[in-house]
């Protein structure tokens, strides 16, 4: 099955996500098939904490790719800020 969920990255207390596409079957942080987009947590509200491709997001979910739970609300936010700008 194919998965659209968080890679995390960065150093000890500094996390850092890239949005991947990845077969369910590899790690968390192993291979994946296509990145996204990035989350920056620590950088809080902003245009440069999250930046997503949701044209490739909704390819990738009209080939059946689920989104993870934290993927889904992140899609949901960069879709509030792509209609605010």
């Amino acid at each position: 099955m194919v998965v659209i969920r968080l890679a995390r990255g960065g150093a000890r207390n500094r996390p850092f996500y890239n949005v991947v596409v990845a077969d369910s079957r590899h790690r968390r942080d192993g291979r994946f098939i296509e990145r996204l987009g990035f989350y920056n947590p620590l950088i809080g509200e902003g245009s440069d904490a999250l930046r997503l491709d949701l044209g490739r997001v909704e390819f990738w979910r009209e080939r059946g790719a689920k989104p993870s739970d934290a993927v889904q609300k992140l899609i949901k936010q960069a879709g509030a800020q792509a209609v605010a700008a």
